[in-house]
């Protein structure tokens, strides 16, 4: 019992351990992305177009209310991301445009399937998720 129980919380911390780790990988947006302002006004027109958008693309994975809780987040080797949270929220508008359109490992790019005014809409959507 006592060898079942070490495994366990062993796998338990393997599994958190490499969450952590997944989390800490730096993801460089370029300046000219870092510092690009929306276009697309943050208005209810946006947000309810980016709420739309979110569902059918991204909350699979990300969750419902962006915690990185999805359906799919469970068969994935890194965690995707809590977008309520200031590590996400303080990020500027350019840089969740760049990493959605050009996504990186197991985030896909969204260039070509999604407009880039869409994406400024997503973007919109999910500035809503702010604790």
């Amino acid at each position: 019992m006592k060898t079942i129980k070490s495994i366990l919380l062993g796998t338990a911390i393997v599994l958190i351990s490499s969450a952590v780790m997944a989390q800490a990988k730096p993801w460089v947006v370029p300046a000219e992305y870092k510092n690009m302002k929306n276009p697309v006004a943050n208005n209810d027109a946006s947000v309810k177009a980016g709420m739309a958008l979110y569902v059918k693309n991204c909350a699979s994975c990300h969750g419902k209310t962006g915690l990185g809780d999805g359906v799919k987040a469970r068969a994935l080797k890194e965690f995707p991301g809590d977008f309520s949270g200031a590590a996400y929220q303080n990020q500027t508008d350019g840089e969740h445009f760049y990493k959605t359109k050009f996504g990186r490992g197991e985030m896909p790019k969204y260039e070509g399937k999604i407009s880039d005014e869409d994406i400024w809409n997503i973007v919109n959507y999910m500035r809503t998720f702010k604790k």
